[in-house]
């Protein structure tokens, strides 16, 4: 049984320590999801692992068995959110790690639009301004499930999310930009009026046509 003081691990870390393709992906999915450290990474690529492994295991059972515990499992995964439509086994087998950690209260702050960043909406979500159902939550590791994601809602107190200099600076250049082009357009549309206006010709005097006058011999 162990020892009940001591917690046992919810994660496996890999068995090869040091593979760069792996290190890099590892790095990017932090910056990403606003992970803490790797350990977040882990626990999310447990739990797929694990529902792998039991759509595997209903595979091998006979069809009446299967299809009942089949219809459980994906009915599960549909509440957390992590597959949606009319999933397959096949879908279970293809799932990866990035799907459970868009599940995670930190992401689903972010993508609603609660904060910059995801770093931003972990510190909020630290700091107890989030809430689901009215409740606080400050586990950014929360899985959300589905019925829960239109409830979340910052804490009491409605947060006024600044807008980055980076952001303001980006749409301060596309906005001259714009600017610009429309400027230029516009120019060339003048030139074009201009070059497709007849021009008035001034009237000049005609000097008067000389004409001879010949000679009659009587």
């Amino acid at each position: 049984m162990g020892d009940p003081k001591k917690r046992r691990k919810s994660y496996q870390k890999p068995r090869k320590a040091f593979q760069k393709e792996r290190i890099v992906k590892e790095k990017e999915q932090k910056e990403t999801f606003g992970l803490k450290n790797k350990r977040e990474f882990y626990k999310a690529e447990s739990i797929i692992r694990s529902k792998r492994a039991n759509a595997r295991a209903l595979l091998a059972l006979g069809l009446e068995d299967r299809l009942k515990r089949e219809k459980e499992l994906l009915d599960s995964l549909k509440r957390q959110g992590i597959l949606r439509g009319e999933p397959t086994l096949e879908d279970v087998l293809m799932l990866t790690p990035e799907a459970q950690l868009e599940r995670r209260l930190q992401t689903i702050v972010w993508r609603k639009g609660l904060a910059n960043t995801a770093r931003q909406a972990r510190q909020f979500i630290v700091h107890g301004h989030i809430a689901i159902e009215g409740k606080k939550v400050d586990r950014p590791g929360y899985l959300v499930k589905v019925d829960e994601e239109k409830s979340i809602r910052f804490h009491k107190k409605q947060l006024i999310v600044e807008v980055k200099e980076v952001v303001k600076k980006a749409a301060e250049e596309i906005k001259n930009k714009v600017k610009e082009e429309f400027e230029k357009v516009r120019g060339d549309d003048a030139k074009v009026e201009e070059t497709a206006a007849p021009k008035e010709v001034e009237a000049k005097p005609q000097a008067p046509i000389e004409t001879k006058s010949e000679g009659v011999s009587a």
